[in-house]
């Protein structure tokens, strides 16, 4: 990324995203945030599951 002075934003070279600090800052915790969230959900999923699956075989 590159800094714009004159506009106060910042610019990748390789998509063109065009964006201020604050933004910047905002999309680097959305970033650090989301393989928590993804790893939780799959966590919850598969032991919705095994509950699921152990709960039929109780019979």
């Amino acid at each position: 990324m590159s800094y714009d002075l004159p506009t106060k934003h910042f610019t990748c070279k390789k998509c063109g995203l065009f964006v201020t600090r604050e933004q910047l800052y905002e999309l680097k915790a959305k970033a650090r945030e989301r393989p928590f969230d993804d790893r939780r959900k799959r966590r919850q999923m598969q032991d919705d599951y095994l509950d699921w699956w152990l709960s039929s075989k109780q019979h």
